[in-house]
């Protein structure tokens, strides 16, 4: 599976993506505002369960790799995990390296596969959580089309404190 933009492209993560997908979930710097980094265990554990065969009917993530068209440069992931089938609800997330911070490449990501998500799978929402601090994170969000629902108080621990979550949604009928 590849789904093409302007500037990116989005491909199943494979085996080839391990070194990508251990700096983006060790990295303090780009785990800041998500979890506490992982340790190389977790790391790979999760890399396994990311990189199995996936369809619609799967209870696990859906796991992208995000590439640049033009250099070939592994920019980051990004993926969803239908949380429930019979709603067609589905949550999704995306890592980034800090050198791709701020260029767009997260919105046309998120675009990319809202897109594949709505059209292809026929899901009917999609949702999203991220920490009230990560504000890189929530404008993608709403750039994407993605509405704030609520606010989730004292709902994660990173770095040792408890951090507001945000919780975003986009429905079929919002479009």
């Amino acid at each position: 599976m590849k789904i093409s933009g302007d500037r990116i492209k989005l491909r199943l993560l494979d085996d080839s993506d391990w070194e990508l997908f251990k700096h983006l979930n060790t990295s303090p710097q780009i785990m800041e505002h998500v979890y506490e980094p992982f340790s190389i265990e977790e790391t790979k554990k999760r890399f396994e369960e990311r990189t199995q065969p996936w369809n619609d009917k799967s209870d696990q993530w859906l796991c992208l790799a995000i590439d640049e068209i033009d250099s070939g440069k592994k920019l980051g992931s990004i993926g969803l995990k239908i949380t429930n089938h019979q709603a067609k609800i589905a949550e999704i997330g995306y890592l980034l390296k800090t050198d791709a911070h701020g260029k767009g490449f997260a919105t046309e990501a998120l675009l990319l596969i809202k897109k594949y998500a709505l059209t292809t799978l026929k899901l009917n929402k999609l949702v999203a959580t991220c920490s009230s601090n990560n504000i890189g994170s929530y404008k993608v969000l709403e750039k994407a089309g993605f509405l704030r629902e609520g606010c989730l108080k004292q709902n994660s621990i990173i770095n040792n404190k408890y951090s507001d979550d945000y919780i975003y949604g986009l429905c079929l009928l919002a479009i």
